[in-house]
């Protein structure tokens, strides 16, 4: 799941079946057609932030539970392989860049 409508609909679908109610009823809570609510879910349609608050108040959570991603294992190592990659470059970066300094240094001798 990489786009935000994507995220939006998946938290929509957990938080309204955790909260207990159908696709009708928060349909119905928010003041919108259940058919808006089904394109949301599927991630055809997008709400406005009027909408979003509305959903929030109405499943008693807050805004950005809808937007958020739980960390799996998978993220989590996906996510420290960018960071332990990012620092290997600055250091063979680093490196590189004294030992040019260093020939430069010996050979304007």
């Amino acid at each position: 799941m990489t786009n935000l409508k994507e995220i939006f609909a998946s938290n929509l679908k957990a938080k309204r079946q955790n909260y207990g109610i159908t696709q009708a009823q928060l349909a119905e809570k928010v003041g919108v057609s259940t058919h808006h609510i089904a394109m949301i879910k599927i991630a055809r349609h997008y709400p406005t932030l009027d909408l979003v608050e509305r959903i929030a108040n109405s499943l008693d959570i807050e805004i950005y539970e809808l937007f958020t991603v739980k960390p799996t294992p998978e993220n989590a190592i996906e996510q420290l392989y960018k960071v332990v990659a990012k620092n290997i470059d600055q250091v063979v970066a680093d490196a590189e860049e004294k030992a040019l300094t260093a020939y430069d240094k010996k050979n304007s001798n």
